[in-house]
């Protein structure tokens, strides 16, 4: 059988030569073209559907060959609305006309079928995986696409029609189709290929850039928490900080030149501009800014976030590497929330950048942030295990110490199943694998809680674990994993003697209670499979297990436990204080 792709292929190669098919005179001869064309390449009839489109001439061919470059290259799925305005721009003219913009369904006809539009986005896309493979294959067939592209974004965010809004609160529903992905890629598209003509217009854009439009996309887009449409007047934004954000080191350089420019600005989001550049992990235009007597390597924003900070949380090692060459760079220095760049780059796991601070004798590997969590704290808690490894080797770091919740590495790292650091610190003799936290709970009972099979077993094969050790609110292992209807746990720990499977707790429910009451049918069996559970014992408020069950509408539960004869389903004994009964 042919796979789904060939499928598809051999039904692009009809359609694509359909005209040539039809202009054959009898149905033998239409089949035996139909044979050639479904047993040669699928290349052959993107070339001649290529050929197609610039046969047409003129704008046709144009607009059919740029839309196909535009789909071809852009950094995300463009809209139809989008693309249809971005062809509609003339690089370099300053008025944009809107009676340029065709409709999309005459950019389709000029793709000759290569463009498809889906109606679930209204995004335009080419007509199979296979055309991009072959369009990127042929570099010849669009003469610098990014820098032509960048180009006619700029171009349009300096038209007058773009400044104008700049000065006004433009709603989300009454932005232009294209002003989203210009303000947000052109300097993508530039930094894969910068154009003198495309420096020009960068320049441009920057001599009015304040409180430019685009800013506001830029920075809610790269932010994240930021409101494109809250009310912030962008004067302290300049374009040194944008070039700095898209990494565009010829223009960053240009504009370092410029006299009387402050390289150590602080933008309207307390952010300068070697830190936006370390932040995105742009080694040559931090390389570039550092080259400057006048920029401080180690100046904070808001948060009291370093370049270094920022480049150690995001893992950009060769920007770390850059920066820790400076003499005049701390790279132990505490933000707001108390954390270093080594408690920054342990939390992701960037190994490459723990290891490279590691390496330095001016720092502290076991500082505590705010809440008393060590770097050490973080990896075990994300499950970095090669971060851990590097940690562990240290004498100066405590691989017990506790956060201000009471939490040690191992809690953490079985709180969230992350077995092969359970291990890891399971080695050390240093480590208490039983200590439990200011409220009571063990690392096996997190890891009880939450369903962790693997990182139980782990816990369970040490003889200084208390299986069943109660919290403040005494419960136990068993009762957590029964409410939470983890049946594989619930299992390891009632084939341990050291366990009881019928403890009360401070609210009189043992583990079947929370079974019944929460309708886990598959750990209530386990449960009354034992001898030494009592499936009719009365909590604090005289309530049994089926009584739960029936108050909360598990009807499998319930009729579970009327199979057992020692279950009292309506009688005295089976009335909670509030006289109501399950049926």
């Amino acid at each position: 059988m042919l796979s789904a792709d060939r499928y598809i292929s051999r039904f692009l190669l009809v359609s694509l030569n359909l005209d040539a098919i039809l202009q054959e005179t009898s149905l033998h001869r239409r089949r035996e073209r139909l044979r050639v064309m479904t047993d040669g390449l699928l290349e052959d009839a993107y070339g001649s559907t290529l050929q197609r489109i610039s046969g047409q001439g003129g704008q046709k061919s144009r607009f059919g060959m740029t839309a196909l470059m535009w789909i071809c290259h852009s950094e995300r799925p463009l809209r139809a609305r989008e693309l249809c305005q971005a062809l509609a721009v003339e690089i370099g003219v300053t008025d944009c006309n809107t009676e340029n913009v065709s409709s999309i369904r005459t950019v389709l006809s000029c793709c000759q079928g290569l463009v498809v539009v889906d109606k679930e986005g209204s995004t335009v896309r080419l007509i199979h995986y296979t055309l991009q493979e072959y369009l990127t294959s042929h570099r010849n067939l669009f003469q610098c696409p990014h820098a032509t592209i960048a180009e006619t974004c700029l171009t349009y965010l300096n038209s007058q029609q773009i400044i104008a809004l700049s000065d006004s609160r433009v709603q989300q529903s009454q932005r232009p189709p294209f002003l989203q992905y210009s303000s947000l890629y052109w300097g993508a598209h530039m930094r894969r290929e910068l154009s003198n003509d495309g420096k020009t217009l960068a320049l441009k854009l920057f001599s009015h850039y304040q409180c430019h439009i685009s800013i506001r996309l830029l920075l809610g887009h790269t932010l994240g928490w930021f409101s494109p449409s809250s009310i912030v007047d962008f004067r302290m934004f300049t374009g040194l900080h944008c070039a700095s954000i898209f990494g565009l080191t010829e223009i960053v350089e240009t504009l370092t030149k410029i006299d009387g420019i402050d390289l150590n600005s602080m933008d309207e989001t307390g952010v300068r501009p070697l830190i936006w550049a370390a932040r995105k992990g742009h080694e040559a235009v931090v390389k570039l800014l550092l080259g400057r007597k006048d920029v401080n390597p180690d100046s904070p924003d808001r948060n009291g976030r370093t370049p270094i900070s920022w480049a150690a949380r995001n893992g950009y090692d060769a920007v770390v590497k850059l920066l820790l060459e400076r003499k005049d760079a701390n790279p132990d220095r505490l933000d707001i929330y108390g954390q270093t760049p080594i408690s920054l780059a342990a939390p992701n796991g960037h190994e490459a950048v723990v290891k490279l601070l590691l390496e330095r004798k001016d720092i502290n590997p076991d500082r505590p942030d705010i809440d008393g969590r060590t770097p050490i704290m973080w990896a075990t808690r994300n499950g970095h295990e090669a971060a851990v490894k590097l940690l562990l080797e240290r004498k100066d770091v405590n691989p017990d110490r506790l956060d201000i919740y009471g939490r040690t590495p191992i809690i953490w790292a079985a709180r969230n199943g992350h077995d092969a650091v359970v291990k890891l610190l399971l080695e050390r003799k240093d480590v208490n694998p039983d200590r439990p936290d200011i409220d009571g709970r063990t690392p096996i009972m997190w890891a009880a809680r939450n369903g962790h099979e693997a990182a139980v077993k782990l816990l369970l094969e040490r003889k200084d674990v208390n299986p069943d050790r109660p919290d403040r609110n005494r419960r136990t292992p068993i009762s957590w994993a029964a409410e939470n209807a983890y049946e594989a746990v619930v299992k390891l720990l009632l084939e341990r003697k050291d366990v009881n499977p019928d403890r009360l707790d401070n609210y009189g429910l043992t583990p079947i209670m929370w079974a019944a009451r929460n309708g886990h049918e598959a750990v209530l069996k386990l449960l009354l499979e034992r001898k030494d559970v009592n499936p009719d014992r009365l909590d604090i408020y005289g309530r049994t297990p089926i009584i739960w069950a029936a108050r909360n509408g598990h009807d499998a539960v319930v009729k579970l436990l009327l199979e057992r004869k020692d279950i009292n389903p309506d009688g005295l004994d089976g009335l909670d204080k509030y006289g109501k009964t399950p049926t």
